[in-house]
């Protein structure tokens, strides 16, 4: 399954070869734990990409001003749009205070994190190989397909999924009812004990 994105790019939750291009919940875990290992500052991006499924431009943007404390959530400017569009995104309080105590002694509209793409898309990989993940998930944009997967298989509706990522179509969300989770899994067990194979 693909679909186009608005500006053209192609989406799937699969590569040309049929692999998974998003953490499965066990990889997620693996992922955590990798990146809790390593220095504090790429910790706290790598959960930040984790738990936000935020695009990895818009983590690198992410300034004081930007993490709304008392709402527990983090303020991203959208980047793939023509237009300045902000998106509010929630994350767990223990992550808002850790990324708040990163940011205190430096300027409101200084980004919290000074590398360049690169640097930062090196950081994710290390992680993602401590945690031996490979394969095409084994990148940044595996974490946000991993959110747009965990978030439709706990039923957060369409629409708030599409809020989340910042998509700017339902059709470009709709690629993660793709994935095939618990609810699934549950039935096609049923199944096959109706037909008797465990």
């Amino acid at each position: 399954m693909s679909i186009v994105y608005d500006h053209g790019e192609q989406a799937a939750l699969f590569d040309q070869d049929g692999r998974r291009k998003y953490l499965c919940k066990s990889e997620g875990r693996r992922f955590l734990r990798a990146a809790a290992e390593m220095d504090k500052s790429t910790h706290l991006f790598c959960c930040l990409l984790y738990f936000t499924g935020c695009r990895i431009s818009e983590a690198l943007e992410v300034t004081p001003r930007r993490l709304d404390v008392e709402g527990r959530q983090i303020i991203f400017r959208t980047l793939k749009r023509r237009k300045r569009v902000f998106r509010a995104v929630p994350v767990p309080a223990w992550l808002i205070s850790e990324l708040q105590r990163c940011g205190r002694n430096q300027p409101e509209d200084a980004p919290l994190w000074s590398w360049c793409r690169q640097t930062a898309w090196r950081h994710v990989k290390k992680a993602m190989a401590a945690a031996d993940i490979s394969g095409p998930q084994a990148v940044p944009r595996g974490l946000r397909h991993q959110f747009g997967v965990r978030a439709l298989q706990a039923n957060v509706p369409l629409v708030t999924t599409q809020s989340l990522l910042g998509h700017a179509s339902p059709s470009t969300t709709a690629i993660y009812q793709h994935a095939t989770g618990e609810d699934a899994r549950r039935l096609m067990q049923r199944m096959w004990r109706q037909l008797g194979e465990n």
